[in-house]
């Protein structure tokens, strides 16, 4: 992100650089008036082209082919599990049509202006990137076609590509790409007009599930660098003791212990930055070593005393109250059809219930970590980072450089989900190489400093109320929605859910209601909120797919045709019908949302997974759907609870209408990961606050699934789609269904309502006394 940085590291943030960072992470083009409320800026674009940096399609820049005929092919986005290093050269090497036994794929260095926007968040890479690779591989055959025509001194229109070779068709003769590899690399990129994209019928890759994942083999076989793994000659290694509450720094520290261990090379003090966050380093005191072994001891044997500063009351429970509160009066009203507020009034059957969801840690496998130096006056970083042009001018901004003076090589990423987004990690590193004088520092965070200082996905309250009719239909909804906002990190102070926040499954519902209001009390934050894998949709789903089905129960209907009926007849209702002027970052007459599709996907995943059913006791069906990065997602949970209230899940169904399949492996592992994800979230996942600092620890006190708890099938079921539909985001959108579903599923089993998560202990029955 750009920001302008003091002699004393601290960010000075402007107009522009709010622009810049969020709307890079949101894909809404954003700035701040006089008041400090983000805005939508005048005259936006859409898609990539509305991104920082934009699109770049030049086959110069992303392939090159040796004299072996051997392809390599660049990889502008960062891979952390959902295969973007396979499925991006995937569809260049389609065009061009390579063999791709044959094709290699090299990761792109941090570079914004030369490669387009490298932003991996959004589940928008295949949607954005899709159109300029088919672009790259079909200019980069049409150079190979044309070198070999002059060769041969015959009509480019007499020669075509196969499989690795380029052919004459009237005489037969056949050249190896490596043959005219160099010709062709010297002519110039053809006409955007002359370059002829394959039809579908054409794909040998695109659609298909053949294609090898390019990274596979290595990271089984252990040959894969990740962020952890960066080794340089000359290294030293340091971890930091950081102000257990944001916001806090150090009062004093006593190294002379921590000195004494042996490896220990030297205590640093790094300074904090003052609010807002954004990307910049917590400070603390970090200790480097010979080894990390080493530095951790050094760190344990500091004497360190803390001032918490403002946030050092801050306790979850107590806040939960302040939340519940302020979504319990009128607030500031975000979505307003008809008049909900009289209808309710006046209802003669009203509904109200009310969700709570926790802070919630990234915990990605690997947690953060990078190496960087300085080299006559220069930086190199090697980092499991998401957004490497972040990273460049983040760095350069703590080390007084310009940009183009950081060089940021990505790694692959043991998880991302966000998380590593935010660079503070690698800036940790060239503030203490800096310190040492350029020599290479490694800093690496233990599981403890990933849960106790991540950038945490919001907690949150979510208010709603709805009035029926006499024959249980819904004529009123109001929906309250009360979290500490994202834009916090960006602008001090920060009150209320953000625009891009609201258009997550709050105020984009297409219910068929005539009396709909969506209102954002304003609370404050307390610690580090960041973008998390399907951020707001998590709690806004969760809400509003419980709610739908306890409205279903209210009026004793079934809850699959209630909720077709509540989303009613299949149509395109442009967002900005419902007050969303966000999108996703999307045009909204590219994208409206269909709700054909919607109904499609409950259809689906209903009719696999053997909706109505009759089921034994303790047995049950939930279902939920939401649409998110502009894809539409329905999933249904079968789970058991047995009489001591233990869950166990033998299946999950979930439908996908994604557009096209570009990688259907790919669609559907990712989906799988996100179902895996949604319960773990739902089932223990909570990071709590007590006098400021987060209460948990490491996976024993922050459970993810585990493997006896999974479920016993996942079956993803996806819906074909022709080019003539854009593509939707894959990596984010079933997150959000999953908890939903599974707590529909548990009152279909046992009757008992799941309204905060995790679930946890909810079911267990009381001992005896």
């Amino acid at each position: 992100m750009s920001a302008v940085f003091d002699d004393l590291g601290k960010v000075q943030l402007s107009r522009r650089s709010l622009l810049k960072g969020i709307g890079a992470f949101t894909g809404l083009a954003l700035t701040v008036g006089v008041n400090g409320i983000v805005t939508a800026a005048d005259a936006p674009k859409f898609g990539g082209d509305g991104m920082p940096g934009g699109l770049k399609d030049s086959a110069l820049l992303f392939v090159s082919i040796g004299a072996d005929g051997v392809v390599t092919i660049v990889a502008h986005r960062s891979e952390m599990g959902q295969g973007v290093r396979t499925s991006l050269p995937m569809v260049v090497a389609d065009e061009l049509e390579a063999d791709w036994s044959r094709v290699r794929v090299v990761q792109a260095q941090g570079d914004q202006e030369k490669y387009g926007n490298q932003n991996t968040d959004g589940s928008r890479s295949m949607r954005h990137s899709f159109g300029p690779m088919r672009q790259v591989g079909a200019t980069a055959r049409l150079m190979l076609e044309t070198a070999a025509a002059a060769r041969w001194k015959v009509p480019v229109t007499e020669v075509e590509t196969k499989n690795h070779e380029i052919f004459h068709k009237p005489s037969g003769r056949k050249l190896g790409f490596g043959d005219v590899a160099a010709d062709a690399a010297k002519l110039p990129l053809p006409a955007r007009d002359a370059v002829r994209l394959k039809t579908p019928q054409q794909f040998r890759y695109i659609g298909k599930d053949s294609t090898r994942g390019i990274d596979l083999h290595d990271i089984v076989t252990g040959n894969t660098q990740y962020g952890i793994d960066t080794r340089l000659e000359g290294m030293v290694y340091a971890v930091i003791a950081r102000p257990p509450v944001f916001g806090g720094k150090l009062a004093s520290v006593d190294s002379s212990e921590a000195l004494k261990i042996p490896g220990v090379i030297r205590v640093v003090e790094l300074k904090g930055s003052p609010p807002p966050a954004l990307f910049n380093p917590l400070g603390g005191v970090a200790v480097i070593a010979r080894n990390t072994w080493a530095a951790i001891k050094g760190r344990e044997a500091l004497k360190l005393t803390w001032d918490n500063g403002p946030n050092a009351s801050y306790d979850s429970a107590e806040y939960r109250k302040t939340m519940e509160a302020a979504a319990r009066k009128p607030a500031k009203t975000v979505r307003n059809n008809g008049d909900t507020m009289a209808a309710l009034s006046s209802a003669t059957r009203r509904i109200e219930a009310e969700y709570y969801l926790p802070h919630i840690a990234h915990a990605t496998m690997e947690p953060p970590a990078a190496v960087a130096r300085i080299v006559n006056g220069k930086c190199e970083v090697w980092a499991c980072v998401q957004a490497p042009q972040a990273t460049r001018e983040t760095v350069a901004g703590h080390l007084g450089l310009k940009p183009e003076e950081v060089t940021v090589n990505v790694t692959l990423l043991g998880g991302g989900f966000g998380r590593k987004s935010k660079p503070d990690f690698a800036a940790e590193a060239a503030l203490l190489s800096k310190a040492m004088n350029g020599a290479p520092v490694k800093i690496t965070w233990t599981r403890e400093d990933d849960i106790h200082h991540d950038y945490l996905h919001t907690v949150s309250v979510e208010h709603l109320e709805a009035s029926l009719d006499a024959s249980g239909k819904v004529n009123a909804w109001l929906h309250r929605t009360v979290a500490p906002t994202i834009a916090s990190i960006f602008v001090a102070g920060a009150k209320g859910e953000a625009p891009f926040e609201l258009g997550m499954s709050a105020i984009n519902i297409p219910y068929a209601i005539p009396n709909f209001r969506v209102e954002a009390p304003e609370v404050e934050a307390h610690t580090r909120i960041g973008w998390f894998r399907s951020v707001s949709n998590i709690p806004h789903a969760f809400a509003v797919q419980s709610f739908s089905a306890e409205l279903a129960a209210a009026a004793k209907r079934d809850h699959r045709d209630y909720l077709l009926e509540l989303i009613g007849p299949a149509r395109k209702i442009s967002p900005s019908e419902m007050s969303d002027g966000w999108n996703y970052g999307e045009s909204p007459e590219r994208y409206p949302l269909d709700t054909g599709r919607m109904r499609g996907v409950i259809e689906l995943a209903t009719a696999k997974a053997g909706w109505g059913r009759k089921l034994p006791k303790g047995r049950g069906l939930g279902l939920a759907v939401c649409y998110s990065f502009v894809t539409y997602i329905a999933a249904v949970v079968e789970v058991i609870v047995n009489d001591e209230g233990e869950v166990s899940i033998p299946r999950v169904d979930v439908a996908v209408d994604c557009g096209p399949s570009i990688n259907p492996d790919r669609i559907r592992s990712q989906v799988e990961g996100a179902c895996i994800m949604g319960i773990s979230l739902a089932m223990t996942g909570e990071i709590s606050f007590k006098n400021g600092a987060v209460e948990q620890s490491n996976f024993h006190d922050y459970e993810v699934l585990r493997a006896f708890a999974a479920p016993g099938q996942i079956q993803v079921h996806i819906v074909p789609h022709t080019l003539d539909v854009p593509l939707g985001g894959v990596g984010e959108p079933a997150t959000p269904t999953i908890a939903p579903a599974l707590c529909n599923a548990i009152f279909a089993a046992t009757g008992k309502r799941i309204r905060q998560l995790p679930i946890r202990e909810q079911l267990k029955k009381p001992e005896k006394a």
